[in-house]
């Protein structure tokens, strides 16, 4: 039995990069023989166990075949006599698949091993597949993308470019399910380069298939381009937050087809809200009228969330956009007692419609406060 560290620990090691998740494949030995050592099973699809000290993951060496569609769609083997070099060829880029032997601990002990020269690709600022066997995973188109937004330096090889492009036109990213597809946008989006993103879905004509039809019309008219290009350096600068740059990204984009989009690729309430009331607030700007502005604060919900309102002011004010006026309005606002505001109106009523009464008195009150701030 040999245990090897494989995959991104040893690519970020070589790269001088911190090392996060760590994965184990241990060669020549079986189910039996983990059980008897003390680790634990975990997974359901193959052999993947639990360091009983560490909690490390280790899985078996093992080779696949594909039996169905979508990248869930495989058998695993997982056998004592199947080799390293079986194991590592299954996976995506060759950066990945370099390993090195430890001992039970999980200390390194041995030498690099690299059947798949992964480490001139690394050295070269390449990804580059493996095999052809690389087309039966349509999730590694978006997992490719995302290695370009995390490695900006890094370019995609031609060959696998064109296999990413024929993957999207056969069809194959329908079979994803919108849990992974966001999961795989969510860490491009939090990368050091988003944009890389964006860039390599288009080279493989995979824009429309992950981003909202506004976006991509933008996307490829050159001042739309260059306007997503410049927001999005601005942002990426000042925030790491996936709703910041999220909805840096779709602030021009309408919020009925934002709202449509978020609810299909099952975007998380809290950023699907937050960007929903950034491309509201985009469209409603430029409509400085009392009566307007205070539509949108109902719409925001900032009487409930104001903070919310806060960190979109802020992203705003980032992309070099004026808010001084919205932002005075909304702290005359914020000033307003409604407490106060409804012991009024029950000293002047006992109406049994007195809760109508009290929301009809602190939208006139606000009302006036937008009037007046405006006219100052």
């Amino acid at each position: 039995m040999k245990i090897y560290q494989v995959g991104g620990a040893v690519r970020d090691r070589l790269l001088g990069l911190p090392v996060h998740d760590i994965d184990y494949v241990v060669v020549g030995s079986t189910v039996e023989e983990m059980l008897a050592k003390g680790y634990r099973p975990v997974g359901s699809h193959f052999p993947v166990f639990l360091h009983p000290v560490t909690n490390h993951e280790y899985a078996l060496a093992r080779t696949e075949r594909k039996t169905a569609a979508g990248h869930k769609g495989f058998v695993f083997h997982a056998d004592p006599n199947i080799s390293l070099e079986q194991d590592l060829v299954r996976r995506d880029l060759s950066i990945n698949a370099i390993a090195q032997e430890v001992n039970e601990n999980g200390d390194l002990v041995g030498q690099l091993i690299d059947p798949y020269d992964g480490i001139k690709d690394l050295q070269q600022g390449l990804f580059r597949h493996l095999s052809n066997a690389f087309t039966e995973d349509p999730l590694r188109v978006l997992r490719v993308a995302r290695f370009a937004a995390a490695f900006p330096a890094f370019s995609i090889s031609p060959e696998t470019l064109s296999l990413m492009g024929a993957m999207v036109q056969s069809g194959d990213l329908e079979t994803l399910s919108k849990e992974r597809i966001w999961q795989e946008f969510a860490r491009a989006l939090e990368a050091k380069d988003p944009q890389r993103f964006i860039e390599a879905l288009d080279q493989c004509l995979a824009l429309s298939f992950i981003f909202p039809k506004g976006f991509v019309e933008l996307w490829i008219d050159k001042q739309g381009h260059q306007d997503i290009q410049r927001n999005l350096r601005m942002i990426v600068d000042t925030s790491s937050k996936i709703e910041d740059r999220l909805a840096c990204l779709f602030k021009d984009v309408s919020k009925a087809e934002l709202k449509d989009w978020a609810k299909e690729i099952r975007l998380p309430n809290d950023i699907a809200d937050f960007c929903l009331i950034a491309s509201d607030f985009e469209f409603s700007r430029w409509h400085m009228q009392a009566a307007p502005m205070l539509d949108f604060f109902n719409r925001a919900d900032v009487w409930r969330k104001p903070n919310r309102f806060k960190d979109i002011l802020k992203l705003f004010q980032d992309l070099g956009i004026d808010v001084a006026l919205w932002k005075k309005v909304f702290d005359r606002l914020m000033e307003i007692d409604s407490g106060a505001v409804a012991d009024e109106v029950a000293k002047r009523s006992s109406s049994s419609n007195l809760g109508q009464m009290i929301q009809n008195e602190l939208q006139t009150a606000r009302l006036r406060v937008i009037e007046k701030a405006l006219s100052q």
